[in-house]
């Protein structure tokens, strides 16, 4: 008997002439996901996409999709003819299904007729398949109000039965809404963010900072394992890998050393921006929220986003840190995130970073440096690597 996997989306379903574009890139995005199980046949009808699961591993199959952005739900459904005889017959061997596996006890018929040349309505085809089941079953009742199973029947050109719906991570098509730079470093949030906006359809490159030979090889290697891991998601990433040491240096040296946190910030947010404006992405991406660190006080935010002319996003502005370490869980890079190796923002701390800083004050210590040339320098020394989840 066919089986296929319904694929539902939310926001795209509200778009206007632009909608078959969203579609049409949900469908390359997970024939790409699947294509490392098999060929499967994923096509659109309906205002939803099917996938054939012919003999293929159905929670395999599942896994994948389920996290391919802008899936906001999946069932495995049987496909059959749009026959009421056919559909009651399939309805009851699922319910059996459901006894066996769940133990279930009461359960209730939803149907939607897409077909309109169909000789039922809705609620007509829900009370026939109801009234077979229950002549048919034993020790099982209706519940229209909390059913422990609720049995879905959808009749299109065929007919399709199924119960489970398995959640997706929602949000929009991978690749539709432009590119962005994501400033990531080897923490929780870094990654977290560029996670979320890249849900919402960006596709995301990366920065990394690091202060070779103060800081090991094993750190960098952590931060490309992060950028793997978010790879799973969003497909092959691009790291660009800066050298901030002479940077730190030269700030050490000239600068008040209450300022070097601030001041490298400029310095990352500017070397940023030129890569971005240089790989035609629009926006940066930041992992900051408000008040965890000197470097993200409402006030050093504001000197920060002087540095630059590009939008910065920040999606964790407002979460608390324990909202950000449950979602790095969830999408698997907190384990690396939590491992003790030293990043470039540990070079030079200061005992007392300014935490109010203003921009004059911020300026005049820049005026001691020469900006362009050290932000040229490390840049033309940039290492850049191409990572995929494997």
């Amino acid at each position: 008997m066919e089986k296929v996997l319904i694929v539902r989306y939310g926001e795209i379903s509200l778009k206007g002439l632009n909608r078959p574009f969203f579609e049409k890139t949900l469908v390359k995005n997970i024939k790409s996901k699947v294509e490392e199980i098999g060929e499967l046949n994923v096509y659109r009808a309906h205002g939803r996409i099917y996938i054939e699961l012919e003999d293929y591993d159905e929670e395999e199959v599942i896994d994948s999709v389920k996290e391919v952005f802008g899936v906001v739900s999946l069932s495995v459904a049987y496909v059959i003819e749009a026959n009421m005889d056919k559909i009651c017959e399939i309805a009851k061997k699922h319910i059996d299904e459901c006894i066996e596996e769940y133990k279930i006890k009461t359960f209730k018929v939803e149907s939607r007729r897409g077909n309109k040349s169909f000789p039922l309505k809705s609620p007509e085809i829900s009370k026939i398949v109801g009234g077979y089941i229950l002549k048919n079953t034993q020790n099982i009742k209706v519940d229209v109000h909390n059913p422990d199973v609720v049995i879905n029947v959808e009749v299109r050109d065929k007919a399709y039965i199924y119960s489970k719906k398995i959640s997706g991570f929602g949000g929009m098509p991978y690749g539709t809404s432009g590119r962005a730079m994501l400033l990531l470093s080897g923490g929780i949030d870094s990654p977290v963010a560029g996670w979320l906006v890249a849900k919402r359809g960006v596709e995301i490159e990366a920065v990394h900072y690091h202060s070779y030979p103060f800081t090991s090889d094993r750190a960098k290697e952590k931060v490309i394992e992060l950028a793997r891991i978010l790879s799973k998601y969003c497909g092959k990433i691009r790291i660009h890998l800066i050298n901030l040491l002479n940077i730190q240096k030269a700030i050490n040296e000239k600068c008040p050393p209450e300022e070097m946190t601030i001041l490298s910030r400029r310095f990352m947010m500017r070397i940023a921006e030129k890569i971005a404006l240089n790989r035609r992405c629009k926006a940066l991406i930041t992992g900051e929220s408000i008040g965890q660190v000197a470097s993200q006080t409402l006030e050093s935010i504001n000197v920060t986003n002087a540095a630059v002319k590009i939008p910065v996003f920040r999606p964790l502005i407002a979460m608390d840190k324990l909202d950000i370490v449950n979602i790095s869980k969830k999408i698997g890079t907190y384990e690396t995130s939590i491992q003790p190796f030293e990043d470039c923002c540990t070079v030079f701390l200061p005992d007392r970073p300014v935490t109010k800083p203003r921009l004059e004050r911020i300026l005049k210590s820049e005026n001691l440096l020469d900006v362009e040339k050290l932000i040229s320098e490390a840049v033309a020394n940039m290492e850049i690597i191409e990572v995929e989840y494997d």
